[in-house]
């Protein structure tokens, strides 16, 4: 089951998506699984084991907490999907369970790819001023990998933010299968377009 549209899909066409879609196309013993310490998972190796792949990048955007607070609001209204060959619909809530598309163009049609929120996080330490926001989001049914991803931004205790995405994943459908090599350069792709786009909300 694959989600196509020969246009820009429409919010009637993500919702089908979205109905069709089915539940969680990955192990549920993985979920939630983005919202661990990186380095941990490295020690681990349990998702290596099982055939999962990982995209890790942290990007340093900015400083102070006002450049912070202007980062989180650019996750919660998709800004770090704004471009002309990928989107979400920025009306789609950043809460626990919400089911939304990302939309790919690629080379003629377009792929809808259904996916669920697993968790939102936030933290904030006003004794040391470190503060994060961060939320991580299953695949589904239908969806061409398997797999969880995680968006983040953070105020560490320099006073330094940064922009994280951490996610792993698999083929789940023979055409990724088949072009997997390209699948992971697009995802390298989409992280540095996304930090740029995230540089410029926040320079706006």
């Amino acid at each position: 089951m694959v989600f196509l549209s020969w246009n820009r899909p429409s919010p009637q066409e993500q919702k089908a998506c979205i109905e069709k879609s089915g539940a969680f196309n990955y192990d549920s013993k993985y979920r939630g699984t983005t919202a661990k310490q990186l380095s941990s998972l490295q020690e681990d190796g349990e998702l290596s084991k099982d055939g999962f792949l990982s995209n890790h990048a942290r990007i340093l955007v900015g400083s102070g907490l006002e450049t912070y607070e202007k980062g989180k609001s650019a996750l919660q209204s998709w800004r770090h999907f704004g471009f002309n060959w990928t989107f979400v619909d920025p009306k789609t809530p950043i809460q626990s369970g919400e089911k939304f598309c990302v939309c790919v163009k690629e080379f003629f049609p377009w792929l809808m790819m259904p996916l669920q929120m697993v968790y939102v996080n936030e933290n904030r330490n006003t004794k040391n001023a470190v503060a994060s926001f961060s939320f991580g989001s299953g695949t589904l049914q239908g969806h061409l990998l398997a797999g969880e991803e995680r968006f983040a931004i953070e105020l560490d205790e320099n006073n330094r933010v940064w922009y994280e995405i951490f996610s792993f994943s698999k083929p789940a459908h023979f055409l990724s299968l088949i072009g997997y090599p390209y699948v992971l350069a697009k995802q390298k792709y989409f992280a540095h377009q996304s930090a740029n786009a995230v540089r410029k909300h926040l320079s706006s």
